[in-house]
């Protein structure tokens, strides 16, 4: 396939101007989205004027000024709704990072739903903050982790994971893309198996969010976390989705002030969700940010952002699968956006440094997913990851550097 030709009309290098800091490193390739996007001037203005012109806690002020701040932050939760087609504000909580909304639904959602003998089912290519959160849950209530697999191509095993499902299941948490392999899982057919067992789920769509469509609704999923830095937003915010049903029955994980109706010594009753989830004062500016951004990509079109990514996928695959002694980590039949990889005889840690000579950014060692990496048999890889700046002649400059470090090190 002409992967240039075939590419979708969406100009990375005109979008790079939207992003300050390619200015300040003109000769920078950036390669390390999955880790955390660069954020766009839209983003970074809007956080500057919400605290030059807007800022006042919310919630509780009686003042204009915090009225005003309250209406931006609820707005932020509405952009966010839509984003990701809730179908109620309130089924958007405002959490730290994808790894606190997992957090906070395996001690809330966990702990008031689960036993001793019930099963958890995750995947093999998840992220630490997608198996630590359950198995410290496991050992607490005297769960069940089971792991459904990947197969030697990548991709996940469909069949073996529908032969862990039992009447114990309670709840299947997996990633909608792996953060390693860039697999894309058949998360609705995941749903689907888990959802006919009484199970819930928990979808991780922290690498998914920034380069596909996400509708909850479509995915019939009842959990969806999302970290907002690598959506280019910034750091300190994410979102996890839940079914307002879901969220009712939690009991609050964190409290204080924010998350009560009416407090006695001798008793308390808590608000409704999603300030039953957010105690104290929040990152007001980082949810104005979040909101800026996921405006930014609307603008843009997800379906665009996705296609593209997708064009680069093939194109780095082609140009990466022609280098002598590379080796790539099998990523299945959908795979988009992250490709890891080792150099033969060459540790990872060396090629990023080399890369770094030419500008090259990209992430080395084992991406938060040690387990992954035991069963593929390495320590780690060299992981380039794109984003919606990236182009052709980004993976030409990242095949280039990989030639260099080949040399290097023959």
């Amino acid at each position: 396939m002409n992967w240039v030709a075939d590419r979708p009309a969406l100009d990375a290098r005109a979008l790079r101007r939207e992003f300050p800091i390619f200015a300040r490193h003109p000769s920078l390739v950036f390669l390390d989205s999955a880790a955390s996007a660069q954020k766009p001037r839209q983003v970074i203005d809007g956080i500057a004027e919400f605290y030059r012109g807007d800022y006042a806690n919310v919630h509780r002020g009686v003042y204009k000024l915090s009225a005003r701040s309250t209406d931006l932050f609820e707005e932020a939760r509405e952009r966010l709704r839509a984003f990701f087609n809730a179908a109620d504000e309130r089924e958007i909580v405002f959490t730290r990072n994808a790894t606190e909304a997992i957090n906070l639904v395996a001690q809330s959602w966990g702990t008031a739903h689960l036993k001793a003998g019930d099963e958890i089912v995750i995947s093999d290519v998840e992220h630490h903050s997608n198996i630590l959160p359950w198995q410290q849950l496991r050992d607490r209530l005297g769960l069940k982790l089971l792991v459904a697999p990947t197969d030697e191509t990548g991709e996940f095993d469909l069949a073996r994971f529908e032969a862990l499902l039992s009447a114990k299941t309670r709840l299947v948490a997996v990633t909608h893309l792996s953060n390693v392999t860039g697999a894309v899982l058949p998360v609705e057919r995941i749903v689907e198996l888990a959802h006919v067992r009484g199970a819930c789920v928990l979808i991780d769509g922290s690498q998914a969010a920034p380069r596909m469509p996400v509708d909850v609704r479509a995915l019939g999923c009842d959990f969806y976390a999302v970290t907002g830095h690598k959506l280019y937003g910034p750091t300190g915010i994410g979102v996890l989705y839940g079914r307002y049903d879901a969220l009712e029955a939690m009991p609050p994980w964190q409290t204080g002030g924010g998350t009560i109706l009416n407090v006695e010594l001798a008793h308390t009753d808590y608000i409704e969700p999603p300030h039953r989830f957010e105690a104290g004062t929040p990152d007001i500016a980082g949810a104005v940010g979040l909101a800026r951004a996921v405006e930014f990509i609307e603008g843009i079109g997800r379906d665009a952002i996705r296609a593209h990514e997708e064009a680069l996928t093939g194109y780095g695959l082609d140009r990466l699968s022609h280098i002598p002694g590379l080796r790539l980590v099998a990523g299945g039949q959908r795979r988009l956006s992250i490709l890891s990889f080792n150099l033969d005889g060459v540790h990872a840690h060396d090629v990023g440094t080399v890369l770094d000579q030419h500008d090259v950014a990209v992430r080395v060692g084992h991406h938060c997913a040690q387990p992954l990496m035991d069963k593929l048999g390495i320590a780690g890889t060299v992981r380039a990851s794109f984003g919606l700046y990236n182009d052709e002649a980004d993976i030409d400059r990242l095949s280039a550097a990989i030639e260099a470090c080949r040399e290097m090190f023959r």
